[in-house]
């Protein structure tokens, strides 16, 4: 309503409207004057060629020029910016999108009124502001911030677990060393009581240590004093038969009898100087019981040794004997004679003469494989050891078994003779050694002393010591006549093998199975060389008749010899499998072998 008074008083200041006739005349082409087209010449056709054929080569060609030409890529559409409505477009459609088209009528007949009298302020006409834009731009702006505001509180309940969770090791941590601290005062406090409780011992071992020297020393000169005896008691006799031989006794029995109890009574007053020692016990005298020989005898083999030429050229494979079916483990060299005896795991021991390899004799009593072997001093006899606990002793003029010693536990490992031929020492898997009489058929002594298997034994050659190794990396003295370990030999680090005096008996060789040798003093009580010949186990060592050179039996199949002047190792490969066992003939002119394959080679 206002706006229809508003224009019937602008219609009243202007005047009235009125309405005018105006003819249109009719539209005429020919009036038009047309412009002229001037024809392309660059594509026409010729005058005498206008046929329909050369009209559509004209028409290809002009095809096929359009077409190479580069033609201008479509115009991409920029990227159109949006701007906001002005405030009477949006009122417009507005109106005209809810269908309100008498108030449309309306504002366009005032407005264009208002334009026309020049009324209107148009700079007063504005944009319509975004309002839906900016509302979209806040709503995404508001769901960012919470997704901020999600991760914060995320990493904060994170951050607040790991703080908790630290806190608990912390704790933890201070706990446990709380804890070790007390036990370290504990301890310190029981390593002052231990030291305050150790030092009190010191006098009391010094004194037993005094006393141990003082009845070592007496036991020497008691042991002088008895042999100084026995020889005026020797002399004595063989000057008797001299000046009184009608009045002789027959000559074994009484004076053995005599000087056996001259032994007992110096023995007697020799164990009573002594301090008692746990090992020792009382044992019942038999009456068949064998009396060791002085132990001041020399080595008659010394001056043989001396006078033969040393062997410098080298060994060299010269035979190979198949000994054995099942592997060869052990050998024995005639103390005289060029004959070799092989014992093997087939239960059997076997006669080989050398250097052609007849064999000569076969040996079958034992129930299990044979360790070990070892000819009598005077060559009539062999003792072996077997895995069936027992030694037997067997005599060549009878050919059969004359004795078996039972009485080890476990697996026999080695025998050896003494060089009085009355004595046989056997080393056992059990951890002991044992020295058996021939004559009384019994056990003397035991050798206790061993934590682990005693692998190997041996004489000293013309005395009553014995040497073993065991596995438990150390080797022994002892004294054969009266079964007590005189110093042990520590320095390997595993178990030990073989041990082996040479012919001086000044020097040891063992060896272990990690392959190490050494070489010791015999005197110092210590190591002069040691070799590492491994990493495959040394099963046996052994000096040859000078002294010069040790057969070293190799797991790897070789036998290696080490020569002690130079201190090289050299190998001598030919057996097919492990060596067991290695020896020199009494020349030193030959090397022998025996493997686990079954063989025995001679070097030369």
């Amino acid at each position: 309503m206002a706006n229809s008074s508003s224009a019937e008083a602008a219609e009243m200041e202007e005047g009235a409207y009125y309405l005018e006739r105006v003819s249109v005349s009719e539209y005429n082409e020919d009036d038009y004057q047309y412009e002229e087209m001037q024809p392309d010449e660059d594509w026409s056709l010729g005058d005498a060629s206008e046929d329909l054929e050369s009209a559509m080569k004209a028409v290809l060609g002009q095809l096929e020029e359009t077409e190479a030409t580069p033609q201008r890529p479509a115009s991409t559409k920029e990227a159109q910016t949006k701007h906001p409505e002005i405030v009477d477009d949006f009122l417009r459609n507005f109106l005209i999108k809810m269908g309100m088209h008498k108030t449309f009528d309306c504002f366009q007949t005032e407005w264009y009124e208002m334009m026309h009298r020049g009324i209107l302020n148009l700079e007063q006409v504005s944009f319509v502001p975004d309002v839906y834009a900016q509302n979209q731009l806040l709503d995404n702006e508001l769901k960012s911030l919470r997704k901020q505001i999600e991760s914060y509180k995320q990493a904060a309940f994170k951050a607040a677990e790991i703080v908790v969770k630290l806190q608990k090791e912390r704790d933890f941590h201070r706990m446990q060393y709380r804890r070790v601290v007390q036990e370290k005062n504990r301890l310190i406090g029981d390593i002052k009581r231990v030291k305050k409780h150790y030092a009190s011992y010191e006098p009391a071992l010094k004194q037993l240590n005094d006393k141990y020297k003082t009845a070592l020393k007496q036991k020497m000169l008691t042991s002088l004093e008895r042999d100084r005896a026995v020889a005026e008691v020797t002399g004595l006799q063989a000057t008797l038969r001299n000046v009184k031989p009608e009045y002789e006794m027959p000559p074994s029995s009484s004076s053995s009898q005599e000087l056996r109890e001259t032994q007992d009574d110096r023995k007697q007053d020799s164990e009573a100087l002594e301090p008692r020692h746990p090992s020792k016990y009382v044992r019942s005298r038999h009456p068949n019981d064998s009396e060791f020989p002085v132990d001041t005898r020399v080595n008659p083999y010394l001056s043989q040794i001396k006078a033969s030429a040393s062997h410098k050229s080298g060994y060299r494979l010269a035979s190979t004997l198949n000994v054995h079916e099942l592997p060869v483990s052990s050998l024995a060299l005639h103390p005289r004679k060029q004959v070799i005896v092989t014992t093997g795991d087939d239960h059997l021991w076997k006669m080989w003469s050398l250097p052609n390899g007849d064999i000569m004799m076969t040996g079958e009593g034992h129930s299990d494989w044979l360790s070990s072997c070892c000819f009598h001093p005077g060559g009539g006899k062999l003792a072996t050891g077997s895995g069936d606990t027992t030694v037997k002793v067997w005599d060549f003029a009878k050919g059969e078994c004359v004795l078996t010693f039972e009485g080890h536990s476990h697996a026999v490992w080695g025998c050896a003779w003494h060089s009085c031929g009355d004595f046989l020492a056997s080393c056992s898997m059990d951890n002991t050694g044992k020295i058996w009489d021939l004559n009384s058929e019994r056990c003397r002594y035991t050798l206790r002393g061993h934590a682990d298997a005693v692998n190997s034994i041996v004489f000293l050659p013309f005395s009553n010591t014995l040497l073993t190794s065991s596995a438990d990396k150390t080797l022994s003295l002892w004294d054969a006549r009266t079964g007590l370990c005189a110093q042990t030999f520590y320095g390997h680090l595993h178990s030990c093998n073989d041990a082996n005096f040479n012919m001086m008996g000044d020097t040891i060789v063992s060896c272990d199975s990690y392959g190490t040798v050494k070489l010791w003093d015999v005197r110092r009580v210590t190591a002069m060389l040691t070799i590492d010949a491994g990493p495959h186990p040394s099963n046996q060592v052994t000096f040859d008749p000078l002294g010069h050179l040790v057969a070293i039996a190799s797991n790897d199949g070789s036998v290696k010899l080490l020569d002690l002047s130079s201190g090289k190792l050299s190998d001598l490969v030919g057996h097919e499998d492990a060596v067991q066992c290695v020896c020199f003939d009494h020349k030193g002119e030959y090397l022998i072998s025996g493997g686990s394959d079954g063989t025995l080679r001679l070097w030369s």
